[in-house]
């Protein structure tokens, strides 16, 4: 069984290092966590690749209650390979 991994929570999401079947509980899990310590803008790497795997983390950012917007990385930032996340501000900031 594979060990939990620990992530620091710095707003920066790199998703190359997990398997495309973890993505779907650790980007609303990484989320809650960037909430609870205040963050309202969250970077997600996804890579460029085929595009699965922007497509999949677009349909849970789609779905997900806490995000106001989301929208692929300027281009000097690597564009199409992250996604950038605007949360709702915590309730009690």
């Amino acid at each position: 069984m594979d060990e939990p991994v620990q992530l620091p929570i710095d707003g920066v999401l790199d998703l190359h290092t997990f398997k495309p079947r973890d993505v779907q509980d650790l980007v609303p899990e990484y989320l809650a966590a960037c909430l609870g310590r205040g963050f309202c803008e969250v970077r997600i790497i996804h890579g460029k690749g085929t595009g699965t795997l922007r497509r999949m983390v677009h349909s849970i950012l789609e779905k997900h209650p806490e995000v106001v917007s989301f929208t692929l990385d300027h281009p000097q930032y690597g564009g199409w390979g992250a996604t950038i996340v605007h949360l709702r501000k915590p309730r009690n900031a």
